[in-house]
């Protein structure tokens, strides 16, 4: 080979292989960084590779799904109650002793 030729290749090679050492070293990040917050990983064809689906993970899927139903529901009567406390305590002392009495019937 040429001088001149083996002296530029040389001088491409390094930089050459410093990026493309780079470019493996963000795909593996990335690659960890899906794995870990959960997204599924695809193939070369667009299959998913990770998480697999089997019937404990649609078990878990449905139960979680369940559980997040019923704390829902929990927080809604939760808010209620505390909107009603907030009420309570943001009125103004005299009405709220005057419903009170009024609550317990007219006076004999």
């Amino acid at each position: 080979m040429d001088p001149d030729k083996l002296a530029v290749i040389g001088t491409i090679f390094p930089f050459l292989a410093l990026a493309c050492g780079f470019i493996g070293l963000c795909w593996v990040a990335t690659t960890w960084m899906r794995i870990k917050n959960g997204y599924p990983l695809d193939g070369a064809w667009g299959q998913a590779v990770y998480p697999r689906k089997d019937e404990e993970t649609v078990e878990r899927i449905r139960l979680l799904s369940t559980e997040n139903a019923q704390l829902r529901a929990e927080l809604g009567s939760i808010k209620d109650r505390l909107a009603t406390v907030e009420r309570i305590v943001t009125d103004d002392s005299h009405k709220l002793t005057r419903e009170i009495e009024s609550l317990r019937g007219p006076a004999n």
